[in-house]
């Protein structure tokens, strides 16, 4: 038998047999072919991955710069080098290319002896986009309290909302006081619109319908944490028989239109279980956190036990439930509680999801255990917080790790918020007092409730803490970590809180990106922080605010991100516009006191 194995445009072709098309595989491999690069380096900015002579293709994000040069040298002699075109000498700078808002193609080609190379870098320079209000906004609403965005797609939770319609943009009036809405925005290329008004299909006073949200693809999922339904599964009667049970709504989308398409309850509502508290959705499974929820049972139950089987003895414990879609029909997969259940630790305050991988927040846990798989039993530190990760493997969900933090303290509310990727999971403890700042700061000194962001990682089924990330500005009472979001290398980390009467979130005057830091006139403004990940090491890389910050609007109160765009929630942004973008004066105009704004960057 003859192997042949030849290097052609970036890809490996294997041959086996007489090689002459019969039995060839290619094999793709980040690899150049022909003339390389010994080095890359840009003037400003981090490529990543970093630069490997054989690795073509790179990206690199920017904030405040608005130009690049970049210096390609080659790795041997003779070597013609253009940069977009434009021929540069080994060793030496480009000229300038200019960055616009969102992404730019750079090429470095490289030819020798007739073959030619090229390596491409996409670099992406953060700005806002659009500034974004609903159709039907009114005083008090909280438009922004929560959001989640997949592409160019943006689902808004505004838990106040008063309309009494039911289902997919019905007629607006104000008779439902504190009902919720969500709302759905599209973009098409740069721009923003509205393209639907979606309501509970059994709308009802102060049920907070929006008060959490979840996309994935076209499906969409709104949590009502205070509504008062009996029903138990999918699709039950609707009664108001069971005070803040909470619900969840399911709606899909089919070319631009969306319709609902079941209404999801626990296996065994209780009073003030609160399910809905939070959302989260991959493809076809649905999770849903019920931090109220008040079973002693520990571990994963398949099915839909009742509250028969699950019983009430330890309050506010905390469940999740995971929910699957099979066509067009949702049914309970699982009832999931932690391995060391407890009163009060609110399990299932925070859910995520991605693929086979569940991630489950329980601020309230109070084992002293730090890292990975500690011990479990020694509930000395009130309030400092667990995660808790389980993987599926068929239908059956099993749980994977304990997580706590590397300096865990009581009263930390580690969990209080966590987002997935892939192998990687994001935990905010938004009451975590250390006064570092930056990436892997030393943990000493003491800021109250400055809060903190940590980065795990997984290899295999094993678990490992990757970063502790604090503030480029760490402040008192700023709860950094009050909500994660993240999607591959980037995560995002806000400084928010809702209660603002006690003066929490972060404080300084700036609008816009990298704005300044030091003036903390505007309290409760509140902020968001990018992060970058290049290999194993994080970094800050914008420091966010609205275009027009003011005091108590609690900006990032919510955070998302996919791919380039991040949605920042300001639940309490106090203008009157009801358009997408109306401009700096209707900005300003603050005659809807906690309207709510949402801004959304690329």
């Amino acid at each position: 038998m003859k192997i042949a194995v030849l290097l052609v445009n970036g890809y490996f072709l294997l041959g086996m047999g007489d090689c002459n098309g019969g039995g060839v595989a290619r094999l793709q491999g980040s690899f150049s072919a022909g003339p390389t690069l010994s080095a890359l380096t840009l003037s400003a900015g981090l490529l990543n991955p970093s630069f490997e002579p054989n690795v073509t293709s790179y990206d690199t994000m920017y904030i405040g710069d608005t130009s690049v040069t970049v210096t390609p040298t080659a790795a041997d002699v003779g070597t013609t080098i253009t940069v977009n075109g434009t021929l540069v000498t080994s060793g030496n700078a480009s000229g300038a290319i200019a960055l616009p808002s969102g992404n730019t193609a750079i090429t470095v080609t490289l030819t020798a002896n007739g073959v030619s190379n090229t390596y491409t870098i996409t670099a992406h320079r953060l700005a806002q986009q659009a500034y974004v209000k609903a159709s039907n906004q009114g005083t008090g609403d909280e438009l922004g309290f929560s959001v989640a965005l997949d592409g160019d797609t943006l689902v808004v939770g505004a838990r106040r909302e008063a309309g009494n319609g039911t289902g997919v943009n019905p007629a607006h009036n104000n008779l439902a006081s504190n009902a919720g809405a969500a709302y759905v925005f599209a973009r098409n290329g740069t721009t923003w619109a509205q393209q639907a008004y979606l309501k509970a299909s059994n709308t009802g006073a102060d049920d907070w319908f929006g008060y959490s949200v979840a996309i994935s693809g076209d499906t969409i999922a709104v949590g009502a944490m205070n509504e008062d339904g009996s029903a138990t599964g999918v699709n039950g009667a609707d009664n108001d028989g069971t005070a803040d049970s909470g619900a969840v709504y399911i709606f899909t989308r089919s070319g631009t239109t969306w319709s609902h398409q079941a209404y999801v309850k626990a296996s065994n509502a209780g009073n003030t279980d609160q399910f809905g508290r939070t959302v989260a959705l991959s493809g076809d499974t649905l999770a849903v956190g019920a931090a109220g929820e008040d079973s002693n049972l520990t571990g994963v139950t398949a099915g839909s036990p009742n509250e028969g089987a699950t019983g009430n003895g330890s309050s506010d414990s905390g469940a999740v439930y995971v929910f699957t879609r099979s066509g067009t029909t949702w049914s309970q997969q699982a009832y999931v509680k932690a391995s060391n259940t407890g009163a009060g630790d609110n399990f299932g305050y925070s859910v995520a999801i991605d693929g086979e991988t569940l991630g489950v927040g329980a601020r309230g846990e109070e084992s002293n255990a730090v890292g990975i798989n500690g011990n479990q039993a020694n509930d000395s530190m009130s309030f400092a917080g667990a995660v808790y990760v389980f993987t599926r493997s068929g239908t059956t969900w099993t749980q994977q790790a304990y997580v706590k933090a590397s300096n865990t303290g009581t009263g930390d509310r580690f969990g209080s918020s966590i987002a997935l990727s892939g192998d990687t999971l994001a935990v905010g403890a938004p009451t975590e007092d250390g006064n570092g700042t930056g990436a892997n700061p030393p943990d000493s000194g003491t800021i109250v409730d400055s809060g903190a962001a940590y980065v795990f990682t997984r290899s295999g089924t094993t678990w490992s803490q990757q970063a502790y990330i604090k503030t480029s500005n760490t402040g008192g009472l700023d709860q950094f970590g009050w909500k994660v979001a993240l999607d591959g290398d980037t995560l995002i980390v806000s400084a928010a809180n809702e209660q603002v009467t006690i003066d929490l979130g972060e404080d300084s005057v700036a609008t816009g990106i990298n704005g300044n830091q030091s003036d903390n006139s505007a309290t409760d403004s509140g902020a968001a922080y990018v992060f970058r990940r290049v290999s194993t090491t994080w970094s800050q890389q914008a420091y966010v605010k609205a275009s027009n910050t003011g005091s108590d609007d609690e900006f990032a109160h919510s955070v998302a991100v996919s791919g380039d765009t991040i949605a920042v929630g300001a639940h309490l942004e106090d203008s009157n516009a009801t358009t997408i973008n109306p401009g700096a004066g209707a900005e300003a105009d603050n005659s809807a006191g906690n309207s709510g704004a949402v801004y959304v960057f690329q």
